[in-house]
């Protein structure tokens, strides 16, 4: 059964109602924040406005208070609800990396490549894009795969890149970006009002309590102990709604994001996409919203498996390394490495190191042989004839062993016995007797 879009998401979203809703990785935090908002309500139904429903017989005005508290909040929740739960705007990923404008470096050159050094991808980190006559520097995102749109950035903690990101609110447990800027910065004013709201209904009913019995403030407050929490919290929390609303009031009349304030703050740059009050207010609650880029609950669609071939390494091959001596395996180590940079084709590398191998195994050999013909002829100072050795070695051949034991040749056992004392090797017996009757005759 084929998986969906949600099911292999790669950002760290968490994902409810079959991919419906998506949320920050934090959402966790979602439960604190209407915590904060709907206990402070609950208490304010119970202890204040239920008190205060025959305060006004004339209207029934009392009644009023306890609904529109009821509906408000209602309406700030949904307002987080549409904050949180949906896309920020998040910017598809790419499935392959955009295709550079020069593929190698030419600072590299072909000795290189076949060195084994991999050839550098020249693929630029930024890009110039023009805004409303402005060049703007776009960035390449390594994780995404892909160069930002501008005023996009990557959210280090949802893993995506989103447009118009402006932060990650951890209240909301959500990136705020271009899709979810303007149900953000209502659902922070609406707390603004619901905050003052609150505090200024819990004012008014001590101020009934002071008028009703006489009470001085202090007796007031006495008699209701939760409107005055209920003002503390209030007042403590309107000033950080109220201040974020005020600073959002700014961002957007001059069409920035909190990103941008700060970035263009440090780096002294014009904005580009200031185009007025009127028109950055319009462009945020007036505009319809962009659709999302991602289809979540969409089947994923199985991509065509690339198939490679893996050569396994012949036992053969390794048979042939593993049973030479030390020099031989290294002058074919360095064969096969030299091979293998002169070669692109994994399908023919297995088969000619073989080849080479097997191949160079007899001219090593020659070697080792003439070097030591050459090292007796310096020792004796004349030509050695070898005719009596060949002679006696037909008829009792010599077995050698291939095998490596501490890097030196080894005799096999096969050979026959020596007398003690007598370190002549069978085949040199001749030559030796040579040797020693012409010593004795000169």
């Amino acid at each position: 059964m084929a998986k969906r879009v949600y099911q292999v998401w790669k950002g760290s979203n968490k994902f409810f109602l079959c991919g419906r809703l998506i949320f920050g990785p934090d959402v966790r935090s979602l439960v604190v924040t209407v915590f904060l908002i709907v206990i402070p309500v609950a208490i304010f139904c119970v202890f204040v406005a239920g008190k205060l429903l025959h305060n006004f017989p004339g209207y029934n005005s009392g009644y009023a208070i306890l609904v529109v508290t009821i509906v408000y909040t209602v309406y700030v929740l949904v307002l987080l609800l549409l904050t949180s739960a949906r896309d920020p705007g998040i910017v598809p990923r790419a499935p392959h990396p955009p295709e550079p404008e020069d593929i190698f470096d030419s600072a590299n050159s072909p000795a290189e490549w076949a060195g084994g050094q991999t050839p550098r991808l020249r693929l630029p980190r930024t890009k110039d894009v023009s805004v409303n006559g402005v060049t703007v520097k776009v960035k390449y995102c390594d994780t995404c795969m892909l160069y930002r749109p501008p005023r996009c950035s990557h959210c280090s903690i949802c893993n995506n890149c989103v447009e118009r990101f402006d932060h990650h609110c951890p209240w909301v447990g959500q990136c705020i970006g271009q899709r979810n800027y303007r149900f953000f910065f209502m659902f922070v004013s609406s707390c603004t009002v619901l905050c003052i709201y609150i505090f200024a209904m819990s004012a008014l009913y001590i101020k009934f309590l002071m008028d009703d019995d006489k009470h001085t403030i202090w007796q007031a407050m006495r008699h209701s102990p939760a409107s005055i929490v209920l003002m503390i919290y209030t007042f403590i929390t309107v000033w950080f709604v109220g201040g974020l609303t005020l600073f959002h009031l700014y961002l957007i009349s001059i069409n920035q994001t909190t990103y941008e304030n700060f970035r263009y703050r440090c780096d002294n740059k014009v904005n580009p996409y200031n185009e007025g009050i009127i028109t950055n207010f319009s462009a945020i609650f007036c505009a319809n919203i962009k659709p999302s880029q991602n289809n979540f609950r969409a089947k994923v669609q199985q991509e065509a498996s690339v198939q490679t071939r893996v050569i396994p390494q012949s036992t053969d091959t390794r048979d042939v390394v593993g049973d030479l001596p030390a020099k031989v395996s290294i002058d074919l180590e360095a064969g096969r490495k030299a091979a293998m940079r002169d070669e692109f084709d994994p399908e023919r590398e297995g088969h000619d190191e073989l080849h080479s191998r097997k191949s160079n195994v007899p001219d090593t050999v020659m070697d080792i042989k003439e070097g030591y013909e050459d090292a007796f002829t310096r020792a004796i100072g004349r030509p050695l004839s070898l005719e009596g050795s060949e002679a006696r070695s037909g008829s009792n051949p010599r077995h050698s062993s291939w095998g490596r034991k501490s890097g030196s040749w080894e005799i096999t056992p096969d050979l026959p016995g020596l007398p003690p004392g007598d370190k002549t090797l069978p085949g040199n017996k001749g030559v030796v007797g040579t040797v020693r009757s012409e010593e004795k005759s000169s």
